[in-house]
């Protein structure tokens, strides 16, 4: 058992080394790239696509199953609030009242 926790220790160090490399490689692109407004909507996209792939993962997995619950129900609640320009903090009470009220019926 004592090696399977030093392979381990040897994923976190290359992944450690991969993500400094990655920032280091950051530092080394011109200053005038990222002043690009191709780059700035690039960015903005990319954050967007993340905070969905992070919200969806969240909502619809628990373990390693698809799970249809009260989640999904509060998300699209919140959905449908957010299209309506609801405020955010009515929002996350409708999200947080629709979750509750499938939790209490089901």
């Amino acid at each position: 058992m004592a090696e399977v926790g030093n392979h381990w220790w040897i994923w976190v160090l290359l992944a450690s080394a991969v993500t400094y490399g990655t920032k280091l490689l950051g530092y080394s692109v011109p200053a005038h790239w990222l002043r690009h407004p191709r780059m700035a909507r690039v960015a903005g996209a990319l954050t967007i696509a993340l905070l969905a792939a992070l919200t969806a993962m969240n909502t619809l997995v628990s373990g390693q199953q698809l799970v249809l619950d009260a989640r999904l129900a509060a998300l699209a609640v919140a959905i449908i609030a957010l299209a309506l320009r609801a405020p955010f903090l009515l929002v996350v009470v409708l999200g947080a009242a629709a979750s509750a009220l499938v939790r209490f019926w089901g």
